[in-house]
């Protein structure tokens, strides 16, 4: 509501945050977690943010990525040797981009997505070329809830995996004639759709309901989190890059799910879930050698 708001003082604040949402995880450095062990101890607060933070009153009370336009990370645009400064001349030319086809690198919260207009054929095959992946489905972005059930068929168990806090990637069942490019997911009969989390996707998705949000690296490569890697990895494959000055501390991936007999099922358990533990129930979950678990993971995911 109040990045909405032309009245509010953070409006359209593409790092707006209070003390129940924004990055955790992806910012610390050590603990206990506090502003000055994460990566936020480089943006000094203005008096009007310090006043929020130490005001136990306040909806932004010990909020540690707490930040205005004043004093907080900045973005900006860059295709090749042109720097765009500004949040709204940096969105604009990021929109720009999208809406001629172009494939844009963002860095997000726990590391870069490459994304592109989710309608427009040429630009997702395009994007498939460049990132050296053929066949495997993209992830797509949709503006609202309401979007996303143009494309898949969402029952309740769907549509509340869809809304949670979390915002998985959540695999459905495609909606015959949807209006998504054809090599969004091909051959296949379902998609994997997410809301927007963060602020700028909120902003982007206003101009562009359907976005194309993959991960930021070539095919079977790690995820980009840095600007450095990110411009030497992915410059053959964005036509920009969406950048901020909030560095990320860990990376992290787009958690998956899927729907499974209308129970929500775990495939890949990463942003908002992890490192949160998994709570077992049965006899001898608390006190007994049993249940026994094996956990295992694959390069990192």
């Amino acid at each position: 509501a109040e990045l909405h708001d032309p009245s509010d003082r953070r409006y359209r604040h593409a790092f707006i945050t209070c003390t129940n949402c924004g990055p955790r995880f992806t910012i610390i450095e050590d603990l206990p977690y506090d502003r000055p062990a994460t990566t936020m101890r480089a943006f000094a607060l203005c008096d009007a943010c310090a006043t929020e933070y130490a005001d136990p009153a306040d909806r932004r009370y010990h909020a540690q990525p707490v930040s205005c336009h004043d004093c907080g990370p900045r973005l900006w645009f860059e295709r090749g040797e042109d720097v765009v400064t500004g949040t709204e001349p940096a969105l604009a030319a990021a929109i720009d981009c999208l809406r001629r086809g172009g494939t844009v690198a963002i860095k997000g919260i726990g590391g870069f997505h490459l994304a592109c207009d989710a309608t427009d054929e040429d630009a997702v095959v395009r994007l498939r070329q460049r990132k050296h992946r053929p066949d495997k489905p993209f992830a797509v972005m949709a503006r609202d809830l309401l979007t996303a059930s143009g494309l898949v068929d969402l029952d309740e168990t769907g549509a509340d995996l869809l809304s949670l806090p979390a915002r998985p990637i959540v695999l459905l069942p495609a909606r015959p004639g949807h209006s998504l490019a054809e090599s969004v997911a091909p051959g296949l009969d379902e998609l994997g759709v997410l809301l927007p989390y963060a602020p700028v996707q909120h902003l982007l998705l206003e101009a562009l309901p359907l976005l194309v949000m993959t991960s930021g690296n070539l095919a079977d490569e790690p995820l980009c989190f840095t600007d450095d890697d990110a411009r030497a990895r992915l410059g053959d494959i964005a036509d920009g890059f969406l950048l901020h000055d909030r560095r990320i501390a860990v990376p992290c991936e787009d958690s998956v799910f899927t729907v499974v007999d209308r129970a929500e099922l775990p495939i890949r358990r990463s942003r908002g879930y992890a490192p949160l533990p998994v709570l077992l129930d049965g006899p001898g979950a608390a006190e007994g050698p049993e249940p026994q678990v094996l956990a295992v993971g694959a390069e990192i995911k």
